[in-house]
C-alpha cells in the first residue's frame, strides 16, 4: 500500500512537469514493457496500477494509437513474463531440489486456494486462466495448478494470451476512465492507481471477512 502511494505521489509529480510526447513516448512504452515483465516475474511490483497510468498519460497525448500501444506492450510483457515464469516453474516440478522461482510460485498460492484452483481448472479449463488473470492474486495458485497437471508450456501459452489481453485491457480501460474524468494526466493517475488499491484489496478483505 504505501508502496503504490509512493508511486501515485511520484507520478503526480512527473506528469506535472511532463517532458514532450516524443520523449513520453521513447521512455514510457520501453519502461512500461519492462516493469511489467518484471512485475510478472516478480509479483510484488503493481503492475495493474502500471497500465492504468499509462493509459491515462496515452489518453492526455495527442499521437495516434497512444493507447493502442499501451495496450500491445502492457498485454506482450504479461504473455513473456508469465510464459518465463512458468517454464521456470516447470524446471523446478523437474528438479529434484525444485527452485527459487516455484518456490516463490508456492509461497504465494496457499493450500486451500491451490486446491480451489485445481478443482475450477479440471472443470473449466482454460477459461479459468482468463479469470485468474483478472482476480488479484488469483494468477499464481492457477499458474501452480496447471505445473501440477503437467500441462505442456504451449497449452498453458494458449490459455494464458487471451488472460493477458482480458488483463491489460481491464486495467487500461481504468486508466481511460481515470483521464476522462480529471483535465490534468496527475489527477488521473492518482485516481487509476487509487482504484487499483481497491481492487487488489477487496479479495483480501473478503478473505478475512470470511473467516
Amino acid at each position: 500500500m504505501r508502496w503504490l502511494a509512493s508511486a501515485a505521489t511520484l507520478a503526480a509529480a512527473t506528469t506535472s512537469t511532463a517532458p514532450p510526447e516524443s520523449t513520453q513516448q521513447a521512455l514510457g512504452y520501453p519502461s512500461l514493457f519492462l516493469l511489467v515483465l518484471i512485475g510478472a516475474l516478480v509479483p510484488v511490483v503493481p503492475t495493474g496500477a502500471l497500465v492504468s497510468s499509462a493509459a491515462v498519460v496515452a489518453f492526455h497525448q495527442t499521437a495516434p494509437f497512444s493507447l493502442a500501444l499501451v495496450f500491445v506492450t502492457a498485454s506482450l510483457a504479461a504473455f513473456l513474463g508469465d510464459a518465463t515464469l512458468y517454464w521456470l516453474g516447470q524446471r523446478g516440478m523437474r528438479s529434484r531440489g525444485g527452485s527459487r522461482w516455484l518456490e516463490a510460485i508456492r509461497a504465494r498460492a496457499p493450500e486451500e486456494r491451490l486446491a480451489r484452483s485445481r478443482e475450477k481448472l479440471a472443470e473449466h479449463g482454460v477459461a479459468v486462466l482468463v479469470l485468474s488473470r483478472l482476480v488479484p492474486a488469483g494468477r499464481l495458485p492457477v499458474m501452480l495448478a496447471c505445473l501440477v497437471a503437467e500441462w505442456p508450456l504451449r497449452r498453458f501459452g494458449r490459455g494464458n494470451l487471451p488472460a493477458c489481453l482480458a488483463w491489460a485491457l481491464t486495467y487500461q480501460v481504468i486508466g481511460i476512465l481515470g483521464g476522462s474524468l480529471f483535465r490534468e494526466p496527475w489527477e488521473g493517475v492518482v485516481a487509476a492507481v487509487g482504484v487499483t488499491v481497491v481492487i487488489g484489496a477487496v479479495p483480501g478483505l473478503v478473505r478475512r471477512a470470511s473467516r
